[in-house]
């Protein structure tokens, strides 16, 4: 609110500045109480050493004041004015520059009082011009302008304000000076009342603690990065321990390289040569069932010879010779159940119609190298 003190002294150095222009005559004992009429009938007044002036026509702006009558020292009191105004005017316009060695200044502190300095809790409030209803072409504004008196002795005195001047601006620009009137009010001490009174000691000193904004600023920031990077962490660590399709197994061997296979490990098995022909037999025959009901879609293993034989006869296949099938499965069957004991010539035949067989039936894209003659690389007939 330094403008409003602007405002204030301004209109106080107005008055100082053309004191000793104005006439004495005027009529100084209504303070603006009253509404002067128009500006013909107005002269410029002196009311207490404030010097009233109204120019450029108009009506006098009428004054309506409260002030305490009592208070104490070093405490303010706080000096209520209401100005009504025509409507486009404004009250206290221009500014006022309060300084300490203003003659201003000193004519308050000659009467005892003091402005308070307007940063802290008393400054001066103007409040916003409101229309009058009973009046549309007039305004009211409320200046709120608190005194602090400082007494020069201590004890009870009785202080006088003067007549403070109220500057209000014309739309025209040029500015109409009003006066309040003198207020008396009784000014005790704070301890009047008090007996023995002495000074209250100041309060305990109060470290001072300076906010450490920088550490706040980077506690909170690796705060989140921890949050964050431990987040992260957690998500890369659930990505790597996502759960994984299984690959699909390995296609199956197809059944005449795994039946091709094993009839040759039991031609290189030296069953032979170490006489063991009935091992050597059961050995073919195995690779044969299990390779009849793997290529045609049986338990070859667990089939009877006629079992096997029946579902043979239900199968379409190129390259299938059903009676060598038959043979095939009889003469195992004569070893196997007969206890006919083969000779390694039987033995090698057996064999190599057992590659024949699945030879035969292998189908063209997989063919291999048609079966060799057998080798006489069996032991003689008589070895038996």
């Amino acid at each position: 609110m330094n403008g409003v003190l602007a405002v204030f002294l301004f209109s106080l150095s107005f008055l100082l500045l053309n004191a000793s222009s104005a006439r004495a005559d005027g009529d100084g004992g209504d303070g603006g109480i009253a509404d002067a009429g128009a500006a013909d009938a107005f002269a410029p007044a002196q009311v207490g050493g404030c010097v009233e002036t109204l120019t450029g026509g108009g009506h006098k702006p009428v004054l309506k004041e409260t002030f305490p009558a009592r208070g104490l020292s070093g405490y303010a009191a706080t000096l209520s004015v209401t100005v009504e105004h025509g409507k486009g005017e404004t009250v206290l316009a221009r500014g006022l520059d309060l300084q300490s060695a203003s003659e201003s200044a000193k004519l308050l502190k000659g009467a005892g009082f003091t402005l308070p300095h307007q940063d802290g809790g008393a400054a001066a409030v103007l409040a916003t011009a409101s229309a009058d209803p009973a009046a549309p072409d007039r305004a009211k504004t409320t200046l709120e302008l608190p005194l602090i008196m400082l007494p020069a002795e201590p004890g009870r005195h009785t202080l006088t304000l003067p007549p403070l001047p109220i500057a209000v601006s014309r739309a025209s620009g040029e500015i109409a000076t009003v006066c309040t009137s003198p207020h008396t009010i009784v000014v005790d001490d704070p301890i009047a009342s008090t007996p023995d009174a002495k000074p209250v000691a100041n309060p305990p000193p109060r470290p001072q603690r300076e906010e450490w904004t920088a550490l706040k600023r980077a506690t909170l920031y690796a705060a989140v990065g921890i949050v964050a990077g431990a987040l992260l962490a957690y998500l890369f660590w659930r990505y790597k321990n996502r759960p994984r399709p299984v690959p699909p197994p390995p296609p199956p061997r197809p059944a005449w390289d795994v039946a091709i296979e094993k009839l040759d490990e039991v031609r290189h098995a030296g069953l032979l040569e170490v006489g063991r022909f009935g091992e050597y037999f059961d050995r073919v025959n195995d690779v044969m069932r299990s390779y009849l009901g793997a290529r045609y879609g049986f338990d070859g293993l667990e089939s009877t010879t006629d079992e096997t034989l029946a579902k043979l006869s239900q199968v379409q296949s190129p390259g299938l010779s059903y009676p060598d099938v038959v043979d095939f499965l009889r003469e195992c069957d004569l070893v196997k159940f007969a206890n006919v004991v083969p000779t390694p010539a039987e033995c090698s035949r057996a064999l190599d119609a057992g590659e024949r067989i699945v030879r035969a039936t292998t189908p063209q894209s997989f063919s291999g190298p048609p079966v060799p003659a057998a080798k006489s690389s069996t032991p003689e007939a008589g070895a038996s």
